[in-house]
Order: structure tokens, then C-alpha cells, then sequence
């Protein structure tokens, strides 16, 4: 057999299948919520999600089409994340010459309309990573057991690699007190999937140096590297709000001041000093007042604002400066 038939009989072994991954995310009062579908009561909940298909002209067509067929929602605002491929991405795939790849996509809509399907549901993103919900000004219960995870796993590490982990563990999740990057989620989760901190790391045949029964149970797992994918799009949309104004594609048309504020704190997990966001959004130019105002809010009537769309023909860079966590609160 030749080069080129062997190459030929080995390309069609090692084939690559592409499905398209969509984090679609709204606000709620409680907090953001993600779009999950649940295929089997014993499996774990997963993204909507469909493989490309030839029909599909373009990548965010074929994933436009799938997410409406599954949860009959016509997305607004789609931004595509990253591309993942993984050999382990499906546990499933272990062993198995074929090749999975995944399109990540986030979409932002603005409320939570009826399911078409019984199957699909809004669940909080705090579900799937309760470390990164700082709104409280403290850390979260669950971070006390990660924290010393971390340390016995710099305590282990060879001579020569304990300055590199310390590194990695002091970037991504800082030491107690510390202030709080709160656009790291990926690197977080990266770093407790590669310790062996989450059970999908274990699913998929990982070297970890934690064993199974020592995963976080306070976090929910997703099917396949679906929480990786989440944790891409909290990310990029924790980064994206401070120079892009796309926490409006969450808000109602009208609004507070303390309702969008809400919605900032809940979107990057941290505290903000309310007067200091007031004059932030203010000096911005980010809204205008409606001359009405809301009586639902439990004392005095409260102004209800609009997003100025003037400002992306202005400054089409300007997002709401969202500030670090810690040195907000005061």
C-alpha cells in the first residue's frame, strides 16, 4: 500500500466529528442562569448542542438552528468562544480512533420564556461553580476544602515543581484575603480538574494527584467538557462587561439603577459599592432617564433608565468599568 493510501485509510479511521456548544445565558433575580438539557435522568446535564450539518451555511447558522429546534429560542447576541477537541472530550471516545470536535458559542437573551421542550431547563451557573459566587464579600464554604486541597497538593509536589504550583494556585485563585480576579474561572477550573477536584477528570481517565472520592461534591458536573465550556463563557462575558455594553442584552428595557447593578454583581460574582457604580455608569453616559419611575421596589419610587444606544455610535469600546471585587467594598 502507498503513502497516500495509507494516508487516505488512516483519515477516514481518525474521523472528525463537529457539533456546535451553546452557553446561552439570562438574568434573573437570583442570579445568571444557563440553559441545560437533561437526556437521561442518570446521565449528567449537558448544553444544547447539535452537530454541523451540510445543510448549515455557516457555523453560527447550524448553531442557531439547533438551539431553536431544541429549546425553540431565537438568539439575539451569539459570540463564538473557542473550539474544543480534546482526545478524552467523551468518555465514551476512549479507546475509539474517531475524533470528537466542539464549537463553543455564548448567546445572551433576555428573559426565560416557556420550554418547548420538557427536557430543557434554566439552572443558576453558581450550581456548577459555587467557588465563584463572591456577592456575599466572603468566600463561599466550599473554598476552605478547595484551599487545602491546593496546599497538600504543593505540599507533594517534587522540589523542583513546588514554585511552579504555587505559582499557578497564588494566579488563579490568590490566598485568602487576597484581592479576587474574578475573570478567571477557566484557569480555576483547569487547575481542580488537573489536581483531580472535579469527577470529570476522573470520568475521563486523568492523571490526578487527588483521588475520586476527594472531587467536589457542592459543584454539579455537565456530559463531557460541558463545564469547561461553561467556564469559557463566564469568562469571556465576566471580561467582556467591562468594555462592551452586553450586560444590556440581559436587561428589560427599562430599569434601576439597583436592578442593573444587581445583574453586574451576579454576572461577575462579586460586591460592588453602590455609589461608586452609580458614578461609574453615570459619567459613562450608559443611560438615560424614561421620566417614569417603579413603585416595586418595597420604599421610596425608584427612576427607571434605558440603555443610551447613541453610545455605541460614540464609543463603541465602552462597557460598564466593572472595577476588582475587594478593593469595591467600603
Amino acid at each position: 500500500m502507498s503513502r497516500v493510501d495509507r494516508s487516505r485509510t488512516s483519515a477516514s479511521q481518525d474521523a472528525v466529528t463537529v457539533d456546535l456548544s451553546a452557553v446561552i445565558v439570562t438574568a434573573s433575580p437570583d442570579g445568571p442562569l444557563v440553559l441545560v438539557r437533561s437526556q437521561d435522568g442518570a446521565a449528567p446535564l449537558a448544553l444544547p448542542a447539535g452537530p454541523l450539518e451540510p445543510q448549515h451555511r455557516t457555523l453560527e447558522a447550524g448553531l442557531r438552528n439547533w438551539v431553536e429546534e431544541l429549546t425553540g429560542y431565537n438568539l439575539g447576541y451569539v459570540e463564538q468562544l473557542y473550539s474544543f477537541g480534546d482526545a478524552n472530550r467523551h468518555a465514551s471516545a476512549r479507546g475509539q480512533t474517531s475524533r470528537s470536535l466542539s464549537i463553543g458559542y455564548i448567546a445572551l437573551v433576555r428573559e426565560t420564556r416557556p420550554k418547548q421542550s420538557s427536557d430543557i431547563s434554566w439552572a443558576s451557573w453558581y450550581r456548577f461553580f459555587p467557588w465563584e459566587d463572591m456577592r456575599s464579600g466572603d468566600e463561599p464554604g466550599v473554598m476552605t476544602r478547595i484551599r487545602e486541597s491546593i496546599a497538600g497538593w504543593i505540599a507533594e509536589a517534587p522540589h523542583d515543581a513546588r514554585q511552579d504550583r504555587e505559582s499557578r494556585s497564588t494566579n488563579a485563585f490568590g490566598k485568602s484575603g487576597d484581592r479576587w480576579n474574578e475573570e478567571l474561572v477557566l484557569e480555576r477550573y483547569e487547575l481542580l480538574y488537573e489536581i483531580g477536584l472535579v469527577p470529570e477528570a476522573h470520568r475521563d481517565g486523568a492523571a490526578c494527584w487527588a483521588p475520586r472520592e476527594a472531587a467536589i461534591v457542592e459543584a454539579e458536573s455537565l456530559q463531557s467538557d460541558h463545564r469547561r465550556i461553561l467556564a469559557t463563557g463566564i469568562s469571556r462575558l465576566r471580561g467582556k462587561i467591562k468594555y462592551r455594553p452586553v450586560v444590556f442584552e440581559l436587561m428589560p428595557p427599562r430599569f434601576t439603577f439597583l436592578q442593573l447593578q444587581r445583574t453586574v454583581e451576579a454576572l461577575a460574582g462579586i460586591e460592588l459599592h453602590k455609589p461608586n457604580f452609580r458614578r461609574l455608569v453615570e459619567n459613562q453616559g450608559l443611560v438615560e432617564e424614561t421620566g417614569s419611575v417603579s413603585t416595586n421596589t418595597g420604599g421610596r419610587p425608584a427612576r427607571l433608565l434605558r440603555f443610551r444606544r447613541d453610545i455605541l455610535r460614540e464609543r463603541p469600546t465602552i462597557g460598564v468599568g466593572l472595577p476588582s471585587a475587594r478593593s469595591q467594598k467600603g
